[in-house]
């Protein structure tokens, strides 16, 4: 049984929590489309590919991956352009981490800044997302390098509702739901 709470669905929670790649796929998928859907695409395309194996994934046949991301149900509303994300991410962790998504975060013992540099430096991944991610990491993952919390910005800061990183139930999830709605009225009031 998974710690994690994520997609809503407990089999791609287990998923999520015990495979690096996983979660960062889940994170990639997280945009467009609800929080839930996003992390539950990695067990999909694991249900599909008979397991969720970076080299794997970076070495398929580019159309055939594309088809496997589309098929009923997609693991996210754009899975073309999804899975062509998806596949460049899997050959960056096949050629700079050798194939292991968690050598991202521990290889060389990096502090949070470096962590946060290096997950920007990833396909899909821009400045808040590799923010919420390495706050996810570090609130839900265990992995907490020295300055994580600051690298993390906002995201990391304990007690909040922000991003997915604070989501550990039902109630924490419509709560993070219910700070994004109220930020997104406040920007659009704002113009």
């Amino acid at each position: 049984m998974s710690n994690l709470y994520l997609s809503g669905d407990p089999a791609a929670d287990t998923l999520l929590e015990s495979e690096p790649f996983a979660l960062l796929v889940g994170m990639l998928l997280d945009q467009q489309v609800p929080m839930e859907t996003a992390f539950a695409g990695p067990k999909k395309i694991a249900d599909r590919m008979g397991g969720l194996d970076a080299g794997k994934i970076a070495a398929h046949d580019p159309e055939k991956f594309a088809a496997v991301c589309a098929d009923k149900p997609a693991v996210h509303r754009f899975p073309g352009s999804m899975a062509k994300r998806i596949q460049s991410l899997a050959q960056i962790v096949v050629d700079d981490y050798a194939g292991d998504a968690a050598r991202i975060w521990t290889e060389d013992d990096p502090d949070g800044a470096e962590v946060l540099r290096r997950l920007k430096a990833l396909p899909g991944f821009g400045e808040q997302k590799a923010r919420i991610f390495l706050a996810l990491l570090g609130k839900q993952y265990g992995v907490t390098p020295l300055g994580w919390r600051e690298a993390a910005g906002d995201y990391g800061k304990a007690n909040t509702h922000l991003s997915i990183a604070d989501v550990v139930d039902a109630a924490s999830l419509d709560r993070v739901r219910a700070t994004k709605k109220k930020m997104k009225q406040q920007k659009a009031q704002r113009g």
